[in-house]
């Protein structure tokens, strides 16, 4: 018999990418669905109706619960991702959010059930959590894993541009339903639509990843025999400094995000008076430069990573003081700081996987990379819309500026205790 008959079937590129791509596209869709929800519709339908703002408050805290459960699903699906392998655990976490998306879609409200409702939510949101720690960290692992040394940032790129795209897909499903329904029809089983449609896309997501095969550099590894007991013991006892530093080095990115788009949402449609459809628009508009970005700044980090994300970073840091009055100044004010906020985004978003990849060895950087993305989403993702709201309202717009330039400040640390990664050996 030949030889080549016996030989497993190779990944070509555009399997890798279209894999890591739909995976991610469709777990932050289910992600973005919730922000979304937790701006328009849960404060009204889930909590008591007797303090909007105090709603506002406690609906944005639920979509806090999902950072505090990604270390948790990172841990997990990075025990089983450096320990079984990539693909099997990639489709167990994109399994888990699917589940946890559809059975939002389907809780009974505030006035049907009470109190067991936002707490049901709330566990929904802690699902949802678990599934995307463990789907960020595998979903990148299985492009930067197959790719040629010299463009690993390129395939990096793919399950990042699922960022944007998922954006995409959920603002312009709650643009066409805003349309399309009156209010009452919205509230009542409309804002449920995308919950339930998620079913559809995870399906595709499993069917691609089901076609895949494990990556060449952790089957190297599993045949020279580095197989780590408990992975994440090893990342906090050996590699704790990259992990430290990588958790800076992810900051600015999710506090810069989440100004964007869930803070942004809700000031700008409760205390500047923009109309839902319009800023909803102005959104998605600022999407594209996300999604333009990246690409660029995947091509640009292939000579160099930390030169580019330093100079981004700077970036964010000075964007912050221009951040309050660009979204105070009209339609035009609000597009322009959008369109400004999401380019920056897209340049630090686009290298950011592969560099903190690159930051650990094979047999724990499945649970290395999941934790220091998932712990930075505690302190940049979970607070941030509360914060920026708290800040706001106590001390005014410009304040929440200047917390997006103290986690660029942070950023900047981080930056500066990690090696150049462009040349390092992930076969090592």
């Amino acid at each position: 018999m030949n030889v080549q008959t016996l030989q497993k079937p190779m990944n070509t590129p555009r399997q890798v990418l279209f894999a890591s791509l739909v995976g991610t596209t469709v777990e932050f869709f289910d992600f973005y669905i919730y922000a979304t929800a937790a701006v328009l519709v849960f404060p009204k339908l889930f909590f008591p109706k007797s303090d909007p703002a105090s709603s506002t408050l406690a609906s944005l805290a639920t979509f806090g619960i999902a950072f505090i459960a990604r270390p948790i699903g990172s841990a997990l699906f990075g025990h089983f991702g450096d320990r079984i392998g990539r693909k099997k655990t990639l489709v167990l976490a994109l399994s888990t959010m699917g589940l946890s998306t559809f059975a939002i879609g389907v809780l009974p409200s505030y006035a049907a059930i009470g109190i067991i409702a936002p707490l049901l939510l709330a566990l929904c949101r802690f699902g949802q959590g678990i599934g995307l720690g463990g789907e960020w960290g595998g979903a990148v692992l299985l492009a930067v894993e197959n790719a040629p040394p010299n463009k690993r940032a390129l395939y990096g790129m793919f399950p990042q541009l699922g960022a944007p795209i998922g954006f995409l897909l959920s603002g312009g499903t709650f643009l066409l339903l805003s349309r399309w329904l009156t209010d009452a029809q919205f509230f009542s089983f409309g804002w449920r639509l995308p919950f339930l449609a998620s079913a559809v896309l995870v399906l595709l997501g499993l069917y691609v990843r089901l076609t895949i095969t494990e990556t060449p550099v952790f089957e190297a590894s599993q045949k020279r025999g580095e197989k780590t007991s408990v992975p994440m013991f090893s990342v906090f006892r050996q590699h704790l400094r990259e992990l430290c530093a990588g958790v800076l080095v992810c900051l600015a990115t999710f506090v810069l995000f989440y100004l964007m788009t869930v803070f942004a949402l809700s000031w700008g449609t409760t205390a500047l008076h923009y109309p839902r459809g319009t800023f909803l628009l102005i959104q998605l508009f600022g999407i594209l430069f996300f999604a333009a970005t990246i690409p660029v700044s995947a091509l640009l980090a292939e000579r160099g990573r930390k030169p580019l994300m330093i100079g981004v970073t700077v970036g964010i840091a000075l964007f912050g003081f221009a951040f309050a009055p660009m979204f105070s100044a009209g339609i035009a004010g609000a597009t322009a700081m959008m369109a400004l906020g999401l380019a920056l985004m897209g340049m630090t978003y686009g290298p950011l996987g592969t560099i903190v990849s690159e930051l650990f060895p094979t047999p724990v950087r499945y649970t290395g990379s999941s934790l220091a993305f998932s712990l930075a989403g505690i302190l940049g993702a979970s607070l941030a819309p509360y914060a920026a709201t708290w800040l706001a309202k106590t001390y005014g717009l410009p304040y929440v500026g200047y917390y997006l330039t103290t986690s660029a400040l942070l950023t900047l640390v981080g930056l500066l205790l990690i090696r150049e990664t462009k040349n390092s050996d992930l076969t090592l």
